[in-house]
């Protein structure tokens, strides 16, 4: 029996529909969503949304305005999808049915907006059903698309095509699985390059639109066509309509990434098309496609040396593509620029997320974890402009946001984008092209003109370095004078570029030279920083930032006048700019350091920042970068952070106790919503950076009178599914190892649980595989702190320590830091627990040696070598397997001295040497093998092949170490040798 709505519910559904999206009374928008909301506990909730979106004939008793009814109609599409989504399950088989034949038969309906409302319910119920739920749609819509039956209407066809392109766009995993051993994608592909031939242009454009979103997949089904695809591409490549054509470029760009040798043979052809295609100055949308193919094609190691001789056509178009066009141009004349005292709206401030902080390393400084490099266990996170940024990328934020309609990708942002991967690719000859438009836009007077050249100077400025630096003294002073321009977009621009040359600057060696180009260069940009528009304001400091991480030491001498800018900035800035000043502030503090620690200079800067810090609220976001900006901070001063470090370490306690109630009544309550955790890493890194700064006794002080509990609010923070708050949670429980053990050691038995679960490479998720590296890397070398500094006390744990360390050590799929972190741990580990690790030497004693080998000396390797060898002395047989790899370690080791004594450090190799005949036995026969196949001074020159500590004080040779493990063998082989021989011991020895 057909199903049929009863009036009155279906009246009344109506009207909450029609008020839900009116924005004339918000009361009655408010009350319609509380009503739909109960509306969805209906079972038959979905068929009478479908039935409205169908247009049905409760419309003519209810006297309606058309307007009206395309609003009731497209609420009802929204809140069906919605309920779809959210309640799939939960709908009868019976109600499917019917929702999908309406949501079909309004891919006929007249309106563009129904037809397009239907799609998404359409592919809605494939993502939630998948094919098989509904096997018949696509052959259905392909026909309808393909007009199979030769009389569908135009309408139609479009419906369906866009109903297809949005099931393939949101579906594509879907659609290339095998079902019973066959693949639907394999069918679609030839079926949508059919449609392309399509007489209708929107069809022809959502077909190769369709297809365009397998080409990144490279799957099967694509790759078997390549060659139709690419031949269909060229036929449309001239087709009359623009929407097409921007798909075919949008096609190449895929293509080149996917399939680049397909591309390459046809690049002299590409190169005319896509000038042409970019210079269609109708259509924005298509410039702006061919644009991003030569992006595209200069990060392409295949094709892009290809595109060498066409520079001369190429460089050309993407300048003039810098140029503002006429609407920019109108709106930027007519935007106050005079507007450095007006409040900002709380839309102007960009939502910001706390930086990823590189893994905590007590070696080398490996950054093959996440990508950032930490050197040493009190290093944080940091980044500049352009820092994370891939080679030949230019940095948006600041250098075009001119205004919230610049913030979009656009053309001259995508130009500017691909001079600068090309001035990086072939260096001159992109600058051999641009210097003509350069001399003759430069000094334009025309300011779209002048600020293009300017944009120019900045975008090669990377990649063309040795070609452009002969005209910096000249181009420098005139950049330099552009900084007072009398148009914002201009003084803006010039700063970026100015900071784009900083490094030259900086490293410039003469005195002379220093004054006249890098100290002009850097009180220009700090005068911008307090200019009268906000767009400037914003330049100048990350470009000053730019010159700060470029200068790192050498703006030392210049600390009193940028912290006096600093200060007047704090007093001037609005909420949008103070993001980009605490970023100045701390690269200034992480370069400078304990320079920063003059009194003069903390009683300027610590008030302007304190007074913000009293200001912003508990759940500002402002407060990620505030907070990282003062761990930053922190670290540079030191213990003369102390007088400023109650209020924040209480209140960074506050909000990860507030953070955290939030988290958990969110888990018991749906209808809250979650924290933003990053108010918890960035208070944690805080808290790390106060602790390592401070003196012991203050460390300890704070984190006996915190409230709640330190220990116990940390213990949360290591179970939070989070992998930053884990991650910056680990790094906290090693600096409390190293800085306030006393007040740790009481919270081990319950943490060091918690510690072992983290290291178990099985609780990795694939899909977040880089963080959760980082989070076991810090597990890792926080392990390896508690070890060195509870000693005896870690027996009860070393077995189950010993089980996950050893999955990681040589594990291929871990990154090295990880390896070497994990070695580090289980060598400290050694130092006082080595009688239960001594029995599993045989497993780990190889693998260790050649993890540790490269690592860098530090206290942490020392200990960690110490340990290993007195698990060696309690197992030393163990080692028949890895004597050379022994051999060549205790010999590099001899640069270690000045991390632990000489004397522990060579009783250390003596008592190995002794441990008893067997082992010394075999390790002086290797020893005499490897002299004898080598020759000593060339074995001694092969094992000091490792980097040498910065140090003039003499070290001992790796000779002196073989030559004193040599007699230390020979004396024990010979007082077992005399001892068996019914000989009275000989006591042969060396002193220590």
């Amino acid at each position: 029996m057909a199903w049929h709505p009863d009036q009155g519910p279906l009246k009344e559904l109506v009207g909450y529909l029609k008020d839900a999206l009116s924005g004339h009374d918000q009361n009655a928008q408010k009350h319609a969503t509380i009503m739909l909301g109960h509306a969805k506990t209906s079972p038959d909730v979905t068929n009478y949304l479908a039935y409205i979106l169908s247009d049905g004939p409760i419309f003519e008793s209810l006297g309606l305005a058309p307007q009206d009814v395309i609003l009731v109609r497209s609420s009802a599409a929204i809140n069906l999808k919605n309920t779809i989504k959210s309640s799939y399950r939960m709908v009868s088989g019976s109600s499917l049915t019917y929702v999908k034949t309406s949501a079909l038969a309004c891919l006929q309906d007249s309106n563009a907006q129904i037809r397009n409302f239907a799609g998404s319910v359409i592919t809605e119920l494939i993502q939630k059903g998948g094919v098989l739920g509904w096997p018949e749609l696509l052959p259905e819509l392909l026909s309808l698309a393909n007009n199979e039956n030769g009389n569908t209407s135009v309408e139609t066809q479009e419906g369906a095509m866009g109903a297809l392109f949005k099931v393939c766009e949101d579906s594509k995993k879907i659609l290339d699985r095998d079902y019973h051993g066959q693949r639907p994608l394999a069918v679609m592909i030839p079926k949508l390059l059919n449609i392309t031939s399509s007489q209708i242009p929107q069809v022809r454009s959502l077909a190769l639109a369709s297809i365009n979103s397998f080409i990144p997949q490279g799957s099967q089904a694509i790759t078997a066509s390549l060659d139709d695809l690419l031949a269909r591409i060229f036929q449309l490549a001239h087709d009359p309509s623009n929407a097409v054509r921007r798909n075919v470029c949008r096609s190449l760009v895929q293509l080149v990434d996917v399939s680049p040798e397909k591309i390459q043979p046809h690049v002299g052809g590409l190169v005319d098309y896509i000038i042409q295609q970019q210079q269609n100055v109708s259509d924005p949308e298509l410039a702006l496609e061919a644009a991003e193919f030569w992006l595209c094609v200069g990060e392409n190691e295949y094709i892009c040396p290809a595109l060498g001789p066409y520079l001369g056509k190429i460089v050309p178009v993407l300048l003039e593509s810098m140029v503002y066009d006429e609407d920019d141009i109108i709106r930027l004349e007519g935007y106050a620029d005079d507007n450095a005292e007006q409040e900002d709206r709380a839309e102007d401030v960009k939502p910001h997320f706390a930086k990823a902080k590189g893994p905590r390393l007590a070696i080398n400084g490996h950054n093959d974890v996440n990508g950032n490099s930490a050197i040493g266990s009190d290093t944080f996170g940091v980044s500049d402009g352009d820092e994370n940024l891939s080679e030949g990328e230019i940095e948006e934020s600041g250098v075009y946001s001119e205004g919230d309609s610049e913030e979009r990708w656009n053309l001259r942002k995508c130009s500017a984008a691909a001079l600068d991967v090309f001035a990086s690719n072939f260096h001159e000859p992109v600058f051999t092209v641009t210097l003509p438009y350069l001399k003759d836009n430069l000094r334009h007077q025309d300011w779209p003109r002048r600020e293009a050249a300017v944009l120019a100077i900045g975008a090669v400025a990377d990649g063309c370095m040795d070609a452009v630096t002969p005209h910096l003294p000249d181009l420098i002073p005139y950049l330099i004078s552009l900084l007072d321009d009398q148009e914002a977009v201009v003084r803006l621009i010039t700063c970026w570029a100015l900071g784009r040359y900083s490094a030259w600057a900086s490293n410039l060696e003469n005195t002379a030279e220093k004054k006249k180009y890098f100290e002009p260069m850097m009180e220009g940009i700090l005068s911008k920083m307090l200019d009268k528009s906000k767009r400037v304001q914003e330049s100048a400091a990350s470009a000053f930032a730019n010159l700060e991480e470029k200068a790192t030491k050498k703006i030392t001498p210049y600390c009193g006048p940028i912290i006096y800018q600093f200060v007047q900035c704090f007093g001037q800035y609005k909420d949008r700019n103070m993001f980009i000043l605490y970023d100045c502030v701390q690269t200034l503090a992480e370069h400078v350091g304990p320079a920063l620690a003059r009194q003069d200079l903390i009683d300027a800067l610590m008030p302007a920042i304190i007074q913000r810090w009293s200001k912003v609220s508990d759940g500002s976001q402002e407060m990620f970068p505030l907070l990282e900006c003062l761990s930053y901070v922190a670290a540079a001063l030191g213990h003369e952070f102390a007088p400023f470090a109650v209020p924040i370490f209480t209140r960074c306690i506050r909000i990860i106790h507030q953070t955290l109630k939030e988290y958990v009544d969110a888990v018991n309550n749906d209808a809250l919503d979650q924290p933003n955790k990053d108010f918890l890493v960035t208070s944690l890194d805080l808290l790390s950076a106060i602790i390592q700064a401070l003196r012991p006794e203050q460390s300890s002080q704070l984190v006996i009178t915190s409230q709640p509990q330190f220990f116990d609010l940390l213990h949360f923070c290591m179970e939070d599914p989070s992998n930053d708050v884990r991650q910056s949670s680990y790094a906290l429980l090693g600096d409390c190892a190293v800085n306030v053990f006393g007040q740790l050691e009481p919270f081990l038995s319950s943490l060091i649980p918690t510690l072992m679960q983290q290291l178990d490479l099985e609780t990795l998720q694939n899909d977040d595989f880089d963080t959760g590296f980082s989070v076991i890397n810090n597990a890792c070398w926080s392990c390896g702190e508690i070890a060195i500094n509870h000693k005896e006390g870690m027996l009860p744990y070393v077995e189950r320590l010993y089980e996950r360390l050893a999955r990681i050590i040589g594990n291929p799929k871990v990154p090295t830091s990880v390896n070497e972190n994990a070695v580090i741990a289980l060598g400290r580990l050694g130092v006082d627990c080595s009688q239960i690790l001594a029995p599993r030497l045989g497993e780990f004693g190889k693998p260790f040696l050649q993890i540790i080998e490269p690592v860098e000396y530090t206290d942490e390797k020392a200990h960690a070598f110490l340990g290993f060898n007195r698990i060696v002395e309690r197992n030393p047989r163990a080692m028949e397997t890895c004597l050379i790899e022994y051999f060549q370690a205790s010999a590099a080791y001899a640069r270690c001295a000045k991390f632990i004594s000489s004397t522990d450090l060579f009783t250390s190799f003596q008592r190995v040497g002794q441990s008893d005949a067997t082992f010394p036995l075999l390790l002086l026969l290797t020893f005499l093998h490897a002299i004898e196949s080598h020759g000593l001074q060339n074995l001694d020159t092969k094992l000091r092949s490792v980097r040498k500590p910065a140090t003039t004080s003499r070290l001992p040779k790796a000779s002196d170490i073989i030559w004193i493990m040599t007699i230390s063998c020979i004396s024990t082989v010979l007082n077992y040798s005399m001892s068996a021989c019914g000989i009275v011991k000989a006591n042969v020895c060396i002193p220590g």
